[in-house]
């Protein structure tokens, strides 16, 4: 071989090897400039999924301390198999009207441990002559395992299912307790508002795998959630440990409430008053209790 053909061979390989360099650098930089909006849209899901359970939180405290329909509300939380917890279900009508809201599931199991929170979204459109505006918070307590089967299902619509029997306390509705305690799923509202009271009849129960995602970097569903339990995210443990707190009896041994934001810049769930939504008071850094993962 000549040294001229050596002398275009080497200088060959070193074109062909700048061309790979360069194409793999552009390459690289081509994925991490795709990647970086994934991942920040991906970290700004998972903040708006810890907002929803932090709001939880709260809805659990104001709902199940409240003075009306509170302690029907803890007697129900005590003998569930698993809890909805919508924090904000916003409802406007004239003429047409919808409702509509995020929400969190969680399941217990033998011991009385919570499972960590699943997403939903439910969604709903109702006609009607009415015309007012109206925000509910809504916890529904899940107390048989058929309840919990048929509401974990990807669509659940509320009156669809005729063998699961559904009903809905609110204000000035003490006197349906007995036949709440034999339903399958119990709702328990409370609503402000120029409506009396919110139906569920016809609304829808999605589950939100987009949410489910984004909060525990990985894709799971309800069922891996909330039955077989194999997740956990940390920011989550203020909302157990308020379950955990309501669900045990008085005097009773049980987990300190941690009613925090379960993200940074918390503070504790204190109520305005008797009737009015929980606010957050300013404190320093969110005390949360550290729960162990679900069993």
């Amino acid at each position: 071989m000549s040294r001229a053909t050596s002398s275009i061979r080497r200088g060959l390989a070193r074109v062909l090897s700048t061309n790979l360099i360069t194409s793999g650098v552009a390459a690289g930089l081509m994925v991490m400039a795709g990647a970086v909006p994934g991942a920040n849209a991906q970290s700004e899901r998972a903040q708006q999924q810890q907002q929803l359970v932090d709001r939880s939180t709260l809805a659990v405290q104001d709902v199940l301390a409240w003075k009306q329909n509170g302690g029907t509300a803890q007697n129900l939380l005590r003998k569930a198999k698993g809890v909805m917890i919508c924090p904000s279900i916003f409802r406007m009508s004239f003429l047409f009207g919808g409702s509509g809201g995020g929400c969190v599931l969680l399941s217990r199991d033998a011991a009385g441990s919570f499972s960590a929170p699943a997403f939903y979204s439910m969604g709903s459109g109702s006609f009607g002559l009415q015309a007012g505006i109206q925000d509910a918070e809504l916890v529904m307590f899940i107390m048989t395992h058929r309840g919990l089967t048929a509401i974990m299902d990807s669509q659940f619509k509320f009156g669809a299912d005729a063998s699961v029997a559904f009903a809905t306390l609110g204000a000035g509705m003490e006197g349906a307790t007995t036949a709440a305690f034999r339903a399958d799923i119990v709702a328990v509202e409370k609503a402000k508002g120029l409506f009396a009271g919110i139906s569920l009849q016809g609304s829808i129960m999605s589950s939100d795998s987009v949410g489910n995602r984004a909060y525990y970097n990985q894709p799971v569903g309800p069922e891996d959630i909330v039955v077989a339990m194999r997740v956990n995210n940390p920011g989550a443990d203020p909302l157990r440990a308020a379950l955990m707190h309501f669900s045990t009896r008085p005097g009773a041994p049980g987990p300190a409430p941690a009613y925090g934001q379960g993200g940074p810049g918390g503070g504790y769930a204190q109520p305005s008053n008797e009737n009015g939504p929980m606010q957050l008071a300013p404190t320093g850094p969110v005390q949360q209790q550290s729960l162990p993962p679900p069993r």
